[in-house]
């Protein structure tokens, strides 16, 4: 049974405008032929495209995340520093 459609799918277009190293938009992930062919779509394809968009902007910002910890484990360890709740050790009292 086919779903009745009462509204268009709105284009997720960002104005950015700009093609990353994998050939999808920077702004709205889609790639080149899902914006060109984008009027061309009929709302159940549009609805995909936008889920693969989403799916694309999450694979990204599992990327970044991981080479921002990957970064952080390279760097230099941060000073112990004591909680206020530990019991305070015998060698720092003086």
């Amino acid at each position: 049974m086919e779903q009745l459609d009462f509204f268009e799918v709105p284009s997720p277009c960002k104005g950015i405008c700009q093609v990353n190293n994998k050939g999808y938009c920077k702004g709205c992930f889609r790639s080149r032929d899902e914006r060109f062919y984008w009027y061309d779509f009929t709302n159940e394809q549009k609805r995909n495209v936008v889920r693969l968009c989403h799916q694309r902007y999450l694979r990204i910002l599992r990327a970044k995340r991981k080479q921002a910890q990957d970064a952080a484990l390279g760097a230099e360890p941060l000073p112990y520093q004591p909680s206020l709740f530990d019991e305070p050790s015998d060698d720092l009292s003086s």
